[in-house]
């Protein structure tokens, strides 16, 4: 069993042993956290393949991330107290994206509002986006909570693949 990764003096971290990918982000407050989130996020992206996207929906749905990412850490700022960690985890096509901060309350959908007024929307964006989302408790003994969603990479239609690649 291997201990945590380790942390460089910029704060992240990066653990490449085995199948899956996990980066690390700590972050100490909101002060330009969405930012750092969108940039550390847009970097991963490209080292797994999934931008610059050769395919349109592949490439669309990095954007979506990028916004899903901007999301979830705009709520740990307003809502939780500022995000903690931030935390990408890739395997076999799958991006987990993980918000931790010091609030134990878990995020729960607003009434419908008009499309028109700012903020109260970040939840829909979630649930039409992700393909899956939700929150944990941090673990016994550590305040407050993760917030997580979970993103597919599209197969690339049968049409682009070569010709020894399709069924």
């Amino acid at each position: 069993m291997t201990g945590p990764p380790a942390v460089r003096e910029d704060g992240m971290a990066q653990d490449d042993g085995g199948p899956a990918q996990i980066r690390r982000l700590l972050l100490h407050g909101s002060a330009g956290a969405v930012s750092r989130c969108r940039d550390f996020t847009a970097r991963a992206l490209a080292d797994w393949g999934w931008t610059p996207a050769g395919d349109p929906l592949t490439r669309e749905r990095a954007d979506d991330v990028l916004l899903m990412v901007s999301e979830v850490v705009t709520n740990a700022c307003l809502h939780g107290g500022g995000p903690e960690e931030f935390v990408l985890r890739h395997a076999d096509g799958l991006l987990r994206v993980e918000v931790s901060d010091r609030n134990p309350e878990h995020p729960h959908r607003m009434a419908p509002r008009s499309p028109a007024l700012p903020g109260g929307h970040g939840l829909m964006v979630l649930d039409r986006l992700a393909s899956d989302w939700g929150s944990a408790d941090r673990g016994p003994g550590v305040p407050g909570k993760v917030v997580w969603l979970e993103v597919s990479r599209p197969s690339p239609p049968p049409w682009s693949r070569p010709p020894a690649d399709r069924p």
